[in-house]
């Protein structure tokens, strides 16, 4: 089993900062990647940043300069930095891992924490 748990949302103002963790446990081969999505009421599941055990990281377009993702690889923990946030950053934000056991990928996911930012 694995499991993925996530905490850190919340209601902010916008303009606020917040910081999410995530930490994964269980019987998970090598952590490749772990990231962050999110979902508004509405919209499909989005990409907001990804960081692999190397420590390289890629951004959404909507959230570079304001948000910064960074993990410890000996916890298997990763956290999201929020700045400057917006009322369009409100939506449900759930950690992803990626993982690969001979040749298969393994993606777990977390689930959800709220971030409702007010204008």
């Amino acid at each position: 089993q694995v499991q993925l748990v996530e905490s850190g949302g919340g209601l902010v103002q916008a303009g606020g900062s917040l910081r999410l963790s995530c930490i994964a446990s269980g019987s998970i081969f090598s952590i490749s990647a772990m990231g962050w999505y999110r979902q508004a009421p509405g919209k499909q599941r989005e990409l907001v940043a990804v960081i692999t055990s190397g420590g390289s990281t890629n951004y959404a377009d909507s959230v570079k300069g304001r948000f910064t993702i960074s993990r410890d690889n000996a916890k298997n923990t990763a956290f999201l930095q929020m700045n400057s946030l917006k009322p369009e950053d409100t939506a449900v934000y759930y950690c992803n891992v990626v993982s690969y056991g001979r040749g298969v990928r393994y993606d777990y996911w977390g689930q959800g924490t709220q971030v409702t930012v007010s204008s």
